[in-house]
């Protein structure tokens, strides 16, 4: 990352078209754990997310949630907002800016969509259309009580360093379990939330122009 105009002008070449149709996984949680079995196909359960970015000048901060502790699935994690594809979703992008608009309040219209980041297969069997869009100027969360505990931004700058990029383990049904984590500023984006924004560095940058 160097300027927010470098990452739009990288966004606009390098991301797919926003609404392209479903494509083939590229980035999962086995990335990391080549030895777990990954859930077919056909179990799937399709989802997607808005990677929010609001204008900070020469840097971007990037919307993140934390997920309430009495959620069944995710709880207290750090998530995009977003969630699973209904069937009143046309597409991917509405289910996103859908679920945008109910779980932090910013209305669909006013955001400017910079392009879809590549699929991305979690653990749990998601398979998630992550889209990035910049938020309206001013723009104040309101968080759905019940789905989200907090809202809050961590620079892009800081996401977008691959030095910030850190491989964690934990236990996991009686086995260690690789992931990417980013702790930041008392915050610890890990999981699927960390491999979408992995992903997305290396979509726009890629691994050997940092």
């Amino acid at each position: 990352f160097t300027t927010r105009a470098d990452f739009d002008q990288r966004a606009a070449t390098r991301l797919a078209a926003t609404d392209a149709v479903f494509a083939e996984i590229v980035r999962t949680d086995y990335d990391l754990n080549p030895d777990w079995p990954a859930p077919e196909k056909k179990t799937y359960r399709k989802a997607a997310v808005l990677i929010g970015l609001i204008d900070r000048g020469d840097d971007y901060g990037v919307l993140l949630t934390l997920r309430p502790e009495s959620m069944a699935q995710h709880a207290g994690q750090v998530a995009f907002p977003g969630g699973r594809i209904e069937p009143g979703d046309v597409t991917p992008l509405a289910a996103a800016l859908r679920e945008a608009s109910e779980e932090v309040g910013v209305d669909p219209v006013s955001i400017t969509m910079l392009g879809q980041g590549d699929p991305y297969l979690t653990g749990t069997g998601f398979a998630i259309s992550p889209f990035v869009g910049v938020l309206p100027p001013g723009f104040t969360p309101q968080p759905h009580p019940r789905e989200v505990a907090d809202v809050f931004e961590t620079p892009l700058s800081f996401l977008m360093n691959p030095a910030n990029h850190q491989r964690h383990e934990r236990e996991y049904k009686g086995a260690l379990r690789a992931y990417y984590a980013m702790p930041h500023n008392g915050r610890y984006i890990w999981g699927a939330t960390a491999g979408m924004i992995k992903s997305l560095y290396e979509r726009l940058y890629g691994p050997a122009e940092w």
